[in-house]
C-alpha cells in the first residue's frame, strides 16, 4: 500500500502500525497529491491511504486522477475529519472506496486497509450518517427508477442491505448465502447501475429512498427485509430468503 500525507510523522506512525501486520506491506510514501499519483502509477499499490489536505495538489484531485485511469486498479481510502465532511462528498464523487477518520484507533486503520484491499468499500458509521443527511434531499435523476427496475429481486435486497454499510461476510450471514454469491450479486448490481463501488451504492440507495418514484421500489423492500427477522426462515413472509 501507499501512504500519502504531507506530515512525515503521520506517515511514520501509519507505517509502524500497518507494517506490524504480516499481511500488509507499505511500498511507498508521498507528501502531496502529485507524488501520490506518480507513485501509484509506478508502484501499483492495492490501496492508497490518502490525506485530503496537502500542499500543491490535494488529495481530492489526486484521488480523481487515480480512479479515472482504467489501467490503475489501486483503491483509495480517504483520511478525513468531522469538520470537513464536504470533502468526503467530493471524494465520493471522485471514486474513493473508503473514508477513515484521523482519530480512529489503530485497529480500525488496519481493518479499513484489509476491507478495501479485498474489494469492499468502507464508511465510518458517523460518515455514513452524514452522507445520508447530505444526499437525502437532493433531486434524483428520472432514470434512477428505470435503473432500479433492471435489478433482480435478490439484487434489490442486496442493495438495501448495502445501504447499511455491511461487509460481504455480514451480507452473506444476513441472507444465508455464501460470500461468493454476495460478490456476484454486488458486481452485477454495480454494473447495471453504472456504479464504481459500494460507497456509491450507499448513496444511490439513500437517494432512491427519498425519491417518490423510487421509494416504492426500495423503501418497501427495506420494510420486507426488516420484517423477515420476525418471520420463520423460508416462510412466505420472508422474501429476502428466496
Amino acid at each position: 500500500m501507499l501512504l500519502a500525507d504531507d506530515q512525515a510523522m503521520v506517515r511514520a506512525g501509519f507505517r509502524m502500525i500497518l507494517e506490524s501486520e504480516p499481511d500488509i506491506a507499505v511500498v511507498g510514501e508521498a507528501e502531496n497529491g502529485e507524488q501520490a499519483v506518480a507513485a501509484t502509477r509506478r508502484l501499483r499499490p492495492d490501496v492508497v491511504l490518502m490525506d485530503i489536505q496537502m500542499p500543491g495538489e490535494d488529495g481530492l484531485h489526486a484521488t480523481r486522477r487515480i480512479t479515472q485511469q482504467p489501467e490503475l486498479v489501486s483503491r483509495v481510502v480517504i483520511l478525513t475529519t468531522f469538520e470537513r465532511d464536504e470533502y468526503v462528498f467530493d471524494a465520493l464523487r471522485s471514486g474513493a472506496s473508503g473514508f477513515l477518520l484521523k482519530n480512529a484507533p489503530p485497529e480500525e486503520l488496519v481493518h479499513a486497509v484489509r476491507v478495501v484491499a479485498a474489494g469492499d468499500a468502507l464508511l465510518a458509521p458517523s460518515v455514513t450518517r452524514r452522507i445520508i443527511e447530505q444526499f437525502a434531499d437532493r433531486p434524483v435523476k428520472p432514470e434512477l427508477g428505470t435503473a432500479l427496475e433492471s435489478l433482480t429481486q435478490r439484487e434489490r435486497e442486496v442493495l438495501v442491505l448495502l445501504a447499511r454499510g455491511n461487509s460481504n461476510a455480514e451480507l452473506a450471514a444476513e441472507l444465508f448465502v455464501t460470500e461468493g454469491t454476495i460478490k456476484t450479486h454486488v458486481s452485477s448490481l454495480l454494473a447495471k447501475l453504472g456504479l464504481r463501488d459500494r460507497v456509491q451504492a450507499v448513496v444511490l440507495a439513500t437517494r432512491a429512498d427519498s425519491s417518490p418514484p423510487a421509494r416504492s421500489r426500495v423503501s418497501v423492500l427495506r420494510q420486507r427485509c426488516n420484517h423477515r427477522r420476525s418471520a420463520p426462515r423460508g416462510s412466505a413472509d420472508s422474501p429476502c430468503w428466496r
